[in-house]
């Protein structure tokens, strides 16, 4: 071995346990962002399975009747007329 060899092996030996605690890590940090990103996959794809879902559905219609209203305001609007 030359000099140069030994000593990066030296160097390498001295520093292992800080080198073993960064590639844990960044081992770590690689596994939370896939799970992170994994969850919002799979989050999106339920939103997207319930909004196709609840699209298909028929919506109930309410219908108004507006005749009485209708029927005040023209009383209304006869009453004033007719004061001028």
């Amino acid at each position: 071995m030359s000099q140069a060899k030994v000593d990066k092996y030296k160097k390498e030996k001295a520093n292992r346990k800080q080198i073993m605690r960064k590639q844990k890590m960044m081992n770590f940090a690689r596994k939370a962002v896939l799970s992170l990103a994994g969850l919002a996959l799979i989050g999106w794809l339920g939103y997207s399975a319930w909004d196709m879902y609840e699209s298909g559905k028929e919506r109930v219609v309410a219908e108004v009747n507006y005749d009485a209203v209708t029927e005040y305001v023209n009383s209304l609007n006869g009453n004033a007329s007719g004061i001028e």
